[in-house]
């Protein structure tokens, strides 16, 4: 009997002892377990950031020096400080400035390093090095977390971090092709917006407007003036659409702005979807989208907007087959939109979006389509394979 009394008091001690030992040793097990995982998602990040500075080494030169290798390792690391917000007023400028000055700076780093590039090239050169750069920053900030959570045994941020890893991955791989994409003339996601354009300018000519790398067309449309916008190509450029219809509104009256753009879809939602609505759809930095938005406020013009659905990978990812299917559907909308339009003046289509391999009239447009299916054939064998050793490596290390 005491045997036993005695039996069951050690065994409540060990409980006791087990299970505050426990608690003290789990949350080392998990930040350990944690770190692991974050290393090797640092890892794969630091991979893909040697691979878009490898994309971009290659465009700038096909022999390149130890100079451009190391101009470029260099640059990985630009940045751009934004405008102070304590003093709103004035605030579209002071961006505007800072965003005109990166893209100089950009296109005088093309011109450095890779004068030997036409002017098309350099532009897709600058777009290279546009995603470069964003895959090097992704990746210095989450090593940044990383050696914080391994400096300050902190669990909490190890988990905030380890819970957003799906997300930076996927943004991390679809940057990678983007910048693959850029660095080829490959038309992207993006690109929707500027392809319809060339579809609805058919074979007019450009006239100077903004700049010289906006592309601004006068067409006749279902028997209305309509002035077709959208950024020059095929080299990647996004234009300065804003400034354009401000210049354009001194010199008529508008009956109003359709924007054709891509726009970030829903989980859910299907790739390739068209959607209507009203409002200014051009994403970036908001200059753009600002000028439009006070013109039209201040002479009252219509602001309708026809948007293709995408993931936010998709947009900067080779175009997909869904996305270039719905282009027939969107020129429908956008004829009918104007069909319907009531006030008089002239009606101003924008195709909003990175124009890199589409050209600046139909003929351009129809070429595009012919790379962009050729490329996503590409693409899916190339993913079908990666998804093959995605399985293959889970059932190793499953033990299956």
């Amino acid at each position: 009997m005491v045997f036993e009394l005695n039996q069951e008091f050690f065994n409540q001690i060990f409980f006791f002892v087990l299970f505050f030992g426990f608690m003290f040793v789990y949350p080392r097990l998990m930040l350990t377990q944690m770190l692991f995982q974050l290393d090797r998602t640092v890892r794969g990040l630091e991979e893909n950031s040697l691979k878009g500075r490898s994309i971009a080494i290659k465009k700038a030169s096909k022999s390149p020096s130890r100079a451009v290798r190391d101009s470029i390792t260099q640059f990985m690391d630009f940045f751009v400080i934004e405008p102070v917000g304590i003093d709103p007023a004035g605030a579209m400028k002071r961006i505007e400035h800072l965003s005109n000055l990166g893209d100089k700076r950009f296109r005088y780093f093309v011109k450095n390093v890779a004068p030997q590039l036409g002017k098309e090239e350099q532009a897709n050169m600058a777009m290279t090095l546009a995603g470069t750069v964003s895959l090097h920053q992704v990746m210095k900030i989450v090593r940044h977390y990383v050696e914080i959570v391994r400096k300050t045994r902190n669990l909490q941020i190890a988990m905030i971090l380890q819970m957003q890893l799906p997300f930076i991955e996927r943004v991390s791989r679809a940057m990678l092709k983007g910048t693959e994409a850029f660095a080829n003339g490959w038309p992207v996601g993006d690109t929707v917006g500027p392809l319809v354009a060339s579809h609805l300018i058919g074979d007019g000519k450009s006239k100077d407007i903004a700049d010289d790398e906006t592309v601004v067309v006068k067409r006749r449309i279902k028997g209305r003036n309509v002035i077709v916008m959208r950024a020059k190509g095929p080299g990647g450029r996004l234009g300065k659409l804003g400034r354009a219809v401000e210049i354009l509104s001194r010199r008529g009256k508008i009956a109003k702005v359709i924007t054709v753009d891509a726009a970030a879809k829903l989980e859910g939602e299907k790739t390739g979807a068209i959607a209507e609505g009203i409002g200014v759809a051009i994403g970036g930095i908001g200059v753009d989208r600002g000028y439009i938005e006070k013109i039209a406020t201040e002479k009252d013009i219509p602001l309708d907007t026809i948007v293709v659905k995408m993931s936010q990978e998709e947009a900067i990812m080779p175009m997909r087959m869904e996305i270039l299917n719905a282009v027939p559907s969107v020129l429908k909308m956008v004829e009918r939109n104007v069909q319907e339009t009531a006030e008089k003046g002239d009606i101003i289509i924008i195709g909003v979006g990175n124009c890199t391999g589409v050209d600046n009239d139909k003929k351009g447009a129809l070429k595009a389509e012919l790379l962009i299916k050729k490329v996503a054939a590409q693409v899916k064998k190339q993913e079908a394979v990666e998804e093959k050793d995605r399985k293959k490596f889970s059932n190793r290390f499953l033990g299956m």
